[in-house]
């Protein structure tokens, strides 16, 4: 089966911007564009249910429904139970929820794993619980290819670790971590997993369930939809942490690590998130399946989509003397987010890309850990291309084009 992008490019009305034409968008690692089914919902939210939810007149009533739908529905996709899928304002700030957590249940001398393959936000709030007696030990990678090696891993386990934190793939190294085998080596060990998914989601959803890890992490604006982070713990870990709601919420597995009260709208307009899923799997497939065997079945048309666009853009870097390309150079095994050290100022490289119609981004992408790891001048920092599964082949080629002009 192969990807219908007209099909696909007709789902995001930003293709339809006149203002928008002709500029090919190569910083989807930074937030994608969403879908028309989430802008929709979250239109509808606005102008129709924007009230206080689950009240019983009829706008509060379907408002709350709509916020239910969301998490019932996008759970499925990922395999797991309604109510160990949580919301909150981002990735990063349920992750400091989630530290504070762990620092109520870890004792003084435990320890937690974090990488320096890492975004901040799988990394900083972990690191400051060394502030409150717990040990953090680095799974570092290596400095010449940015490859996190499960072996390494296994040298730092004892028990004395709690919790394993990881990516599934970095946000500038691109290459995709075995979270299953590295979850079982963790479980093994008796600590839980808490898996930053990013950078990984908007390339196709994950079965989380089938995966295995504890905890796994992701932004909607990156995958078609409004800025939420999305989080999935499971169960057994989810009741054992101490609850970081409200008093009255602790029943309640969804609510125990969402401190704030949730945005309403965004939440119910995830729900397009799952509406996009199943209208692409409406489309290229005619047999029945269960939302998580939708979910993998797009997901695998988007990853082949996307592998078959991204080999002729590493084969077009990666020879470059004046380009160090970062992670990777095969297609099978990284994400479309492909990470360049140069020569010169990578800010200044994007701005000339954007001269042909190129939108990408130069900086460090908060990843200042694994650049430094690798050697990576963090005053010039990598220029960043990074695409999703509605980028097309005249893009790749128009992308190409601009980077012979420019680099």
């Amino acid at each position: 089966m192969i990807l219908d992008t007209d099909f696909v490019r007709a789902q995001f009305p930003a293709f339809a911007v006149p203002d928008l034409q002709g500029q090919a968008f190569f910083e989807n690692a930074g937030g994608s564009y969403p879908c028309g089914a989430v802008i929709d919902r979250l239109t509808r939210f606005y102008t129709e249910r924007k009230v206080q939810p689950y009240a019983p007149y009829t706008a509060s009533r379907l408002g709350g429904e709509e916020m239910d739908e969301a998490r019932a529905r996008m759970a499925a996709i990922l395999g797991v139970d309604g109510d160990e899928l949580s919301f909150g304002p981002s990735t990063t700030q349920n992750t400091y929820v989630l530290a504070q957590a762990f620092a109520g249940m870890m004792e003084p001398g435990e320890a937690i794993v974090v990488t320096n393959q890492d975004h901040e936000a799988n990394s900083g709030p972990w690191r400051r619980l060394a502030e409150r007696g717990i040990e953090i030990r680095e799974w570092k990678i290596s400095p010449e290819t940015g490859h996190l090696d499960p072996d390494d891993l296994e040298t730092i386990l004892d028990e004395k670790v709690r919790l394993v934190c990881f990516p599934h793939c970095s946000n500038v190294v691109g290459e995709i971590n075995a979270v299953t085998e590295i979850t079982a080596l963790a479980h093994a060990a008796g600590a839980f997993t808490c898996v930053d998914g990013v950078s990984y989601a908007p390339h196709g959803f994950p079965d989380v369930g089938a995966l295995g890890p504890d905890i796994y992490l992701f932004s909607a604006y990156k995958t078609y939809g409004p800025h939420q982070g999305l989080m999935v713990i499971r169960r057994a870990l989810g009741n054992l942490l101490p609850n970081q709601g409200h008093h009255f919420n602790a029943g309640a597995l969804e609510k125990r690590f969402t401190p704030a009260g949730p945005d309403h709208a965004q939440v119910a307009a995830c729900a397009g998130m799952a509406d996009y899923v199943d209208t692409l799997y409406a489309h290229h497939f005619s047999h029945e399946a269960a939302p998580a065997a939708r979910g993998q079945a797009v997901h695998d048309l988007m990853r082949a989509h996307e592998q078959k666009l991204l080999a002729p853009l590493l084969d077009a870097v990666n020879g470059r003397n004046s380009v160090r390309l970062i992670g990777p150079a095969d297609a099978e095994n990284r994400a479309p987010t492909v990470a360049l050290a140069l020569n010169t100022n990578a800010e200044d490289a994007a701005a000339k890309l954007a001269k042909h119609g190129v939108m990408a981004g130069g900086g460090d992408f908060y990843a200042g850990r694994p650049l430094n790891a690798m050697g990576v001048d963090p005053e010039k920092g990598v220029l960043r291309l990074s695409f999703t599964h509605y980028t097309s082949k005249a893009e790749i080629d128009q992308l190409i084009g601009a980077l012979d002009a420019v680099l």
